[in-house]
């Protein structure tokens, strides 16, 4: 597929999701590497416009350059910001609250702290991400590590094979201690990429997910 044929793709994709407003988005592809830019009016706009972007067959890599900008009346100080992700963090059953902690700069929100799941990490960040007035949130909470790497790699394994999305054995997967894992080899697209780290980071213990899969 060429260049031009993917970037109308691309652009058409962005016009067909509701959640984003396509005019304020400049797309530019470059041997299969999408490169999207100009501004949205919220740090969830800017996502779905790269999640439909990896909608797209043949997109080999993203560049993610799109600003979030604010109008000036909706800006909201990094005091209040940090107070709304505090609260919503205790409203939020799947997360350790007391294990989270939250600094706000310039609107930007980082969470740290540890916790025992993927998806209590998960949980945590989207939880705040939707918070009027974030820009972007740096997710640098740690997941505590409880299993042997053997386990893990044979539990991650068993998790590809058992996913009818993913062709099991076109993956490798290697384990550090840590519960660090790298996954190689090809996928057919986006989806199915995304679903092998779903899988990996399905398993207890893991604390990292190196993504070094390519599209085939």
């Amino acid at each position: 597929m060429s260049d031009k044929s993917l970037r109308q793709l691309i652009i058409d994709e962005l016009d067909f999701e509701p959640s984003v407003n396509s005019a304020h988005i400049g797309v530019v592809v470059e041997d299969g590497v999408v490169t999207l830019s100009g501004y949205v009016t919220n740090y969830t706009e800017k996502l779905a416009a790269e999640a439909a972007t990896q909608r797209v067959k043949g997109v080999q890599a993203i560049a993610q350059e799109i600003e979030v900008r604010y109008p000036s009346d909706k800006k909201t100080a990094d005091d209040e910001i940090a107070k709304r992700a505090l609260d919503i963090l205790r409203w939020n059953v799947q997360v350790p609250h007391e294990g989270v902690k939250v600094k706000v700069h310039d609107g930007w929100v980082t969470i740290s702290g540890e916790v025992d799941w993927q998806f209590q990490k998960t949980a945590a960040e989207n939880s705040v991400r939707a918070l009027s007035g974030v820009s972007g949130v740096l997710n640098d909470i740690t997941i505590r590590s409880r299993v042997q790497p053997i386990d893990v790699k044979l539990k991650i394994e068993n998790a590809l094979k058992r996913n009818a999305e993913i062709e099991a054995q076109a993956i490798r997967v290697s384990v550090l201690d840590g519960g660090k894992i790298t996954l190689k080899g090809n996928v057919h697209d986006w989806h199915e990429r995304e679903s092998a780290r779903l899988a990996a980071w399905s398993v207890p213990g893991v604390t990292t997910v190196n993504d070094e899969l390519r599209i085939a």
